[in-house]
């Protein structure tokens, strides 16, 4: 099972989201074609009701611990409750990597 998969799966086992979104941003870094090594996680919830953004990251954190403690290179982490998810209309796209070109030689 890809990485991606495993995330997606914990997090819709986890918190039972209305909305996720599990995007492979390696592409966009120094890495290997094929990597799964950058991620941006959209993950709306109930269960981030009355939860400041920091208990939100340390609760996906520690969900996905060993995804990040092996191949895991960077998490982005978008973190919203359905009220607040209609509030903002979506996401950003993540900025440019600043080493961004592919691996060399």
């Amino acid at each position: 099972m890809s990485i991606q998969a495993q995330i997606e799966q914990k997090v819709q086992a986890a918190l039972a989201p209305t909305h996720l979104e599990v995007v492979n941003e390696s592409y966009m870094h120094r890495v290997l074609p094929g990597s799964e090594t950058h991620f941006k996680l959209v993950v709306v919830s109930e269960q981030f009701e009355g939860q400041r953004p920091l208990a939100r990251h340390r609760k996906i954190n520690a969900l996905l611990a060993d995804e990040l403690a092996g191949e895991v290179h960077a998490l982005a982490l978008h973190t919203l409750t359905p009220v607040e998810w209609q509030a903002r209309n979506g996401v950003l796209d993540s900025p440019a990597c600043r080493g961004q070109g592919g691996v060399t030689g």
